[in-house]
């Protein structure tokens, strides 16, 4: 059965959008919520339950709008409040739940509050609303830490001066400082950002980096110096503390005062067990299942990583939140493959996601299952390429709505900030709209089934999974509803389990589920 409609998440499909690379509306290059507005029926025609929009709020836009320099205003590239508002009701009309993105562990260099606190030196209340030290006797920075993004995880606040010596610490680019959430004003300024969303009408946030708000106690230096890509994951000190909780114990609190309750979901990008503490009944309602997230195409690892979070949500509680695309990672197709491969693993792969118990987060562009692009060098604008040669521009090229490349394939008028490739059109909106076979075509024909058995009672809110590997190169997830997902991931077509094919895929072979497939089996 659906979930109850307050607790709407606990089933729900919702769309990432990435708004400036959705639909641009002003013909500047940079999507906007104008164009989101615009293409809000296009969403709704999906099934989805609700979308995401990543941070619009102002920004010197270092790091694509993460680096937030005011969290309570539309930055101009992207419109004004009224825009939102106006996207915010347009949303609601279409019955689509909205939610925004919020940045807790670090902000800008341009917030006023980080900006007073360079200005009022060493010692001063405003520069304890973050971390400020001072290096070591030999000039080096205050720790070992390594930033995200590349290079040392501090820069000198005023470099120029030979009396204010201090370093703050930033775990992602030098224009992203880190809150001090030791600091209890801290938290007491987020409950005010947090409450001008949630009472603007918005029905959840999504947290980034939820895991890494509190840093172990006195900065020290790591046994382990990580690397780029692992960041976080790798530097237990900069994450995963204790005392994070209590923030969302407070979140939470704050969340279900309203009516109906409003959704917090979280980048908790940790193993499935440290991250199914996130979601135990008093905390976040949601946290992305990185460990699936960002699987290969291996019966093996999908079996393993499905057991270890069921396992998980039977010590905490919380079913997984479940994606295989977001704006950080290499597209599934590519991840997949690439080419003809890579597209029906990517259709396998969907149709697996949407078959799984539990809430599921779809990528703009993975229902025309985009392929990451190579981005050309000089074109990249990643803040983690200039600093650790690692670039997640190419999931974040813009989306193809028509087949002409007059208006960068009806993105909008100007030159895009990231360039689409040539044939992109064949990839778009309007040339899969009428095609029975593409991946958009497959995209609303699973949601439409599930919803169907959702409402049907078929599958069910709060179930399950037991996870089996197959001799046959196969992947079995079994909901407790009864309901069997079954992914072909070896090299020929095997045999089904006993029971009515629901749904799959691709078409069956003389019912034998042929390699890169996924079936939907209903026990009889």
């Amino acid at each position: 059965m659906s979930a109850p409609a307050d607790q709407w998440w606990d089933t729900a499909v919702v769309y990432e959008v990435y708004p400036r690379s959705f639909a641009d509306a002003d013909g500047d290059g940079v999507g906007d919520l104008r164009g989101v507005i615009e293409r809000l029926p296009y969403i709704a025609s999906l099934g989805v339950d609700g979308i995401w929009l990543t941070p619009f709020q102002r920004s010197p836009q270092v790091d694509q709008g993460y680096d937030v320099s005011d969290y309570c205003d539309v930055d101009p590239m992207f419109g004004t409040l009224a825009d939102f508002d106006e996207l915010l009701g347009g949303a609601h009309s279409l019955d689509l739940r909205v939610l925004v993105d919020l940045v807790p562990n670090h902000t800008s260099v341009e917030h006023p509050m980080f900006r007073a606190a360079v200005d009022a030196g060493p010692g001063s209340p405003e520069r304890d609303m973050f971390h400020f030290a001072e290096g070591s006797a030999d000039g080096a920075p205050p720790n070992n830490w390594v930033s995200v993004f590349g290079g040392p995880a501090w820069s000198r606040a005023r470099p120029e001066s030979h009396d204010d010596t201090e370093w703050y610490l930033h775990l992602f680019s030098p224009a992203q400082p880190d809150w001090n959430w030791r600091n209890p004003a801290v938290a007491e300024y987020f409950d005010d950002v947090l409450r001008f969303w949630l009472d603007r009408g918005v029905d959840g946030v999504r947290i980034d980096v939820a895991h890494g708000l509190y840093k172990a106690e006195g900065l020290p230096d790591s046994a382990v110096v990580p690397t780029v890509i692992d960041g976080l994951r790798s530097n237990p000190l900069a994450m995963d503390q204790e005392p994070v909780h209590d923030v969302y114990r407070r979140w939470r609190r704050i969340a279900d005062e309203y009516v109906p309750p409003r959704l917090l979901v979280g980048e908790v990008n940790l193993e499935p067990d440290r991250a199914a503490r996130y979601t135990r009944p008093d905390e976040l309602h949601q946290a992305f299942a990185f460990a699936f997230a960002r699987l290969g195409w291996s019966a093996g690892a999908w079996a393993q990583v499905g057991a270890q979070l069921e396992l998980a949500r039977r010590t905490h509680g919380s079913a997984p939140t479940w994606a295989l695309e977001n704006h950080d990672l290499v597209r599934a197709v590519t991840r997949f493959g690439d080419g003809a491969v890579g597209i029906r693993r990517a259709r396998a792969a969907v149709v697996a996601l949407l078959g799984l118990p539990g809430g599921c987060y779809l990528y703009q562009g993975q229902e025309l299952a985009l392929p990451d692009v190579d981005v050309p060098v000089e074109s990249r604008r990643d803040p983690m390429w200039f600093r650790g040669g690692v670039s997640r521009d190419g999931a974040r090229v813009p989306i193809p709505w028509t087949s002409k490349s007059a208006d960068s394939y009806g993105f909008g008028g100007g030159t895009p900030w990231l360039p689409t490739p040539d044939g992109w059109g064949r990839r778009s909106v309007e040339a899969q709209e009428d095609d029975s076979a593409s991946m958009l075509a497959l995209v609303r024909s699973t949601i439409r089934l599930r919803r169907e058995l959702l409402d049907d009672g078929v599958f069910a809110a709060g179930e399950g999974a037991e996870w089996e590997l197959g001799e046959d190169g196969s992947v079995v997830c079994r909901r407790e509803g009864g309901v069997m997902v079954v992914v072909g991931m070896g090299d020929i077509a095997v045999a089904l389990p006993d029971g009515e094919v629901l749904w799959s895929s691709d078409p069956l072979d003389g019912g034998l589920l042929p390699p890169d497939t996924t079936a939907w089996i209903a026990p009889r």
